[in-house]
């Protein structure tokens, strides 16, 4: 992802020398690049950072952060930049395809009580685990029943974990992507808001991971789930990820999924690509 700013204050309130700034600290913290093609972002996320912190606006966050370098300030300014967009079964294709091809390739694989274990790599706001616990829960109830299946999500920003523990979603995100049948069958209203059910929330791990530090709450995994995530980084930072997924996370024989759009050409030729009905998904090579 890449953010610019006009050369004046005009639209976002910072100079080019403040935005420069920004997107170094967010790059260097995160490894996300900000380009020049969503300067909406710094409008629209950073002013309810000045609310919070009882500053000016935009320009003051800016001052405040180079003259104190406040730690808790420039996380939650980095949280407000790198929060990204998501849905209840986005692009829906690929839940289809680890129901009915990868979940019962990897249950028949594993030695007998093998929890089949699945990493949201970029969990977001939850929408994506709760989608995978949803699925599971319809077509393999015996995983569920004997505890032999483990979600973990985790997302750079504490503000999304937080937002994935609790489970709550507005009308409107619950709309998106989401039929009628599982809204009724797995969530509660309360008010205006939805709460997904505890013994959906009971079946997520969540823990706070930014992807260019050690990974100490990630477990051996059957599945990972990288979607959306790769197009933000630098080639560099995408190879040493997608590295560190063999060697630290991955099982053998375990899986790997981008989203619809993203590819591996290029990047590394580490991992297999193989076809499924509605798209595909990477393994290592063996070796």
């Amino acid at each position: 992802m890449a953010i610019t700013a006009n050369p004046t204050d005009t639209d976002t309130g910072i100079g080019t020398q403040d935005f420069e700034f920004l997107r170094k600290l967010v790059r260097s913290e995160s490894g996300i690049e900000l380009d020049q093609n969503h300067q909406y972002l710094v409008d629209s996320r950073l002013p309810p950072v000045a609310r919070q912190y009882k500053l000016a606006g935009i320009g003051e966050v800016m001052r405040q952060l180079r003259r104190s370098r406040d730690k808790k300030l420039q996380v939650d300014v980095i949280d407000a930049m790198t929060t990204n967009e998501t849905s209840f079964f986005r692009d829906q294709h690929p839940f289809e395809d680890l129901t009915e091809h990868v979940i019962p390739k990897i249950i028949e694989a594993n030695p007998p009580g093998t929890p089949v274990t699945i990493w949201c790599a970029a969990a977001s706001s939850g929408q994506e685990p709760y989608t995978l616990a949803m699925m599971i829960n319809e077509s393999f109830p015996e995983l569920v029943r004997d505890r032999q299946i483990k979600i973990v999500a985790t997302d750079l920003s504490r503000t999304m974990i937080k937002r994935t523990e609790e489970g709550r979603y507005s009308q409107f995100e619950v709309n998106r992507g989401l039929p009628a049948s599982l809204l009724l069958d797995y969530f509660e209203q309360d008010g205006r808001e939805w709460v997904i059910r505890q013994d959906l929330r009971d079946m997520i791990e969540t823990s706070v991971v930014n992807l260019l530090e050690p990974w100490p709450t990630v477990p051996k995994c059957d599945l990972v789930l990288l979607r959306n995530v790769m197009i933000y980084f630098s080639p560099d930072t995408k190879r040493e990820i997608l590295r560190r997924i063999r060697a630290e996370v991955l099982r053998p024989g375990g899986y790997l999924m981008l989203g619809s759009s993203e590819t591996l050409i290029g990047i590394d030729d580490n991992y297999e690509k193989h076809k499924m009905d509605k798209g595909s998904i990477y393994r290592p090579e063996a070796r």
